[in-house]
């Protein structure tokens, strides 16, 4: 199948007109055909014959040219439906483009689809949308993870080559952990937010989920950079990155937060991250325990801002713009829409919402501690396995918790690459995360890339 092959693989194929990009173009539409009736990871599929036209027409300029891939439908599409999963946009056509689809567009890439997810991202199972529950290809009756389930989904039952999605608490790693895939968490302000439908904007980045960490590194050339349309991009330099995956890894020391390893993980999920420690260890990595005490703090600081932000963000949806009222929330954003007032409040700001800022600076020092005793964090991504429908749904306090090892990442600002690293006894997959310092992207991509460079896991497929 040629959608197992590794970006730079399609590229050369590509080049050498061993296949063109109508080849492409048609495997992935027929694995669309083939496996989204049994996941439900579209919310729009794009005409199959518009994305042919656009392969016959595409000229070969960069590595993603000419390769299928699909968006988060939290990203506005000029000309294209965009919902954020919700009611509220059912039929909204945006008249812009997010910068990020304009940056692939112009490299050639062609979109597939816009995927589902939770509603305004508000979720971490891809149950909380308007559009139908997606479900996760290696056990339909589980939750693929969430906010971005669709696009994770896409990537792993191949149906695109790559996927952009959008993680403000771990929406792009914890899909990524349940359905066996590559994502990267990156860096706020590496790649623009500019079109990308808000949930928490000092949260939110945009990211690649893909097959390795080789194809999360060349899309990410791609992506990232200044934008003059987004005020809060960076303009640091964007490295080669697919040039610098190849790094010595006796010169990397590795965090193990000892807090990140107790009451709460799955046990198979603990002896799995654990074991990617050894793996990189063989191959030179310098081991370290540390401990980050305020690991604690994170989920009530992170649901105590980002509820706030949302409930300025969706402010606007007030059914004169877009068409529906607010009544069309679901259940999950009208309880976080009412967190984030209330912490707003005039006599609770002080206590709540100020309080949490204060704490997000000492996780700022936290992280910069931690990350001063070694380059990199070894973490779990999700404590649990991927739930069977409904669990977390009827139980929304475990809907918080499922983010429990992703929210602390958000509120500091730093990258994160989640690997696949293992199965369970029961085949389910698992992941683990490798934090760094800001703008380390090339660090984490180079040590995911010796990781799979020993080990298989991200070579195994869901067998729908």
């Amino acid at each position: 199948m040629l959608l197992d092959k590794t970006i730079l693989e399609l590229a050369a194929g590509l080049r050498s007109g061993e296949f063109t990009s109508v080849d492409l173009v048609n495997e992935c539409y027929d694995n669309i055909e083939k496996y989204n009736p049994q996941v439900n990871a579209f919310i729009t599929i794009i005409p199959k014959e518009v994305a042919l036209k656009n392969a016959q027409e595409v000229k070969l300029n960069s590595p993603l040219s000419g390769l299928p891939f699909v968006l988060k439908d939290c990203f506005v599409t000029e000309g294209i439906k965009t919902t954020a999963a919700s009611k509220v946009l059912e039929n909204f056509i945006p008249p812009y483009s997010a910068t990020i689809y304009k940056k692939l567009l112009d490299a050639g890439a062609i979109l597939v689809g816009k995927m589902n997810m939770d509603a305004w991202g508000h979720g971490g199972s891809t149950e909380n949308t308007d559009f139908g529950v997606t479900k996760n290809p290696w056990d339909t009756s589980r939750v693929p993870g969430g906010s971005g389930g669709g696009p994770a989904v896409a990537v792993s039952a191949r149906m695109a080559v790559f996927a952009i999605g959008e993680d403000t608490g771990g929406s792009i790693r914890n899909p990524a952990a349940w359905t066996n895939t590559t994502g990267l968490k990156v860096t706020y302000g590496r790649v623009s937010r500019y079109g990308a439908i808000a949930y928490a904007s000092s949260f939110d980045t945009v990211g690649p989920v893909a097959k390795t960490s080789e194809d999360c590194a060349v899309i990410l050339e791609t992506i990232a950079g200044l934008d003059n349309l987004d005020a809060t991009s960076s303009p640091k330099p964007v490295p080669a990155y697919s040039s610098l995956l190849d790094k010595k890894m006796s010169e990397i020391v590795i965090g193990v937060p000892k807090e990140f390893y107790q009451d709460g993980l799955d046990p198979e999920i603990k002896a799995a991250v654990l074991q990617v420690s050894t793996e990189l260890k063989k191959s030179g990595a310098v081991i370290k325990e540390i401990s980050m005490p305020l690991f604690d703090l994170c989920l009530p600081v992170y649901y105590l801002i980002a509820p706030s932000e949302t409930s300025s963000n969706l402010a606007r949806y007030d059914g004169i713009r877009y068409g529906h009222g607010r009544d069309c929330f679901t259940d999950e954003t009208t309880r976080r829409i009412l967190i984030g007032t209330y912490a707003l409040s005039a006599g609770y700001y002080d206590a709540y919402y100020k309080k949490a800022q204060q704490v997000r600076t000492l996780f700022i020092e936290e992280y910069q501690k931690a990350l001063s005793q070694c380059d990199i964090l070894l973490q779990p991504i999700t404590p649990n396995n991927p739930p069977k429908f409904g669990e977390l749904l009827s139980d929304p306090l475990q809907n918080l918790l499922a983010d429990i090892y992703t929210v602390s990442q958000n509120p500091v600002g730093v990258p994160s690459l989640a690997l696949p690293c293992g199965f369970t006894k029961s085949g389910l997959p698992i992941g683990a995360q490798i934090v760094g310092k800001m703008f380390t992207e090339e660090l984490l991509l180079s040590v995911g890339h010796q990781f799979q460079k020993t080990t298989n896991y991200h070579l195994q497929k869901p067998k729908l």
